[in-house]
């Protein structure tokens, strides 16, 4: 079983101040305008339901067991079995400028949820700590993810060769 754990790094730490400050200066902007009142109360109402909702969903670990891979976020789970799994490769930095948040965050707590690949016009989920050591996992239909590691040789290796086994032996 392999194990990587998610580390932040100093670009997601900063960032993630950035949105709170955003946050902080527009409910103090909305009390100084506004006199507090029902602007101030939904403003501050959506950006608690939006940081508890990001918060929830940060990536904790990936684990490559013995049937498949697992991406442990706080509130969500991912499973991908090794038989479904079709390719397995490392994304380039040039291939991610091409792919921008849908329902996604970008930087706050991490990079995680559902983003558009432009140039090849699909949707890819992202489980990531920090941009960059991207890989590709494609299942049998046509999902993607792309996993952030920082051993992302070892990670491609190792999810390789045990896909590789479940396919050997399912034939």
């Amino acid at each position: 079983m392999f194990e990587y754990r998610y580390k932040t790094d100093y670009k997601t730490r900063y960032l993630t101040a950035i949105h709170f400050l955003v946050f902080i200066l527009g409910a103090v902007t909305l009390f100084l305008f506004f006199d507090g009142g029902y602007f101030l109360a939904w403003f501050i109402s959506i950006m608690v339901a939006i940081i508890a909702l990001m918060a929830l969903s940060i990536p904790r670990k990936i684990i490559v067991g013995e049937q498949g891979i697992d991406i442990c976020c706080i509130s969500d789970y991912t499973y991908i079995p090794f038989n479904e799994i079709a390719s397995v490769r490392e994304v380039t930095n040039r291939e991610m400028k091409s792919i921008i948040p849908i329902f996604a965050s970008m930087g706050f707590f991490g990079y995680y949820g559902i983003f558009l690949n432009v140039k090849a016009m699909d949707f890819v989920k992202i489980y990531a700590s920090k941009w960059g050591n991207f890989i590709e996992i494609t299942d049998i239909y046509e999902d993607k993810y792309y996993i952030s590691c920082d051993n992302h040789e070892q990670l491609v290796e190792k999810i390789g060769d045990r896909a590789s086994l479940k396919s050997d032996n399912n034939e």
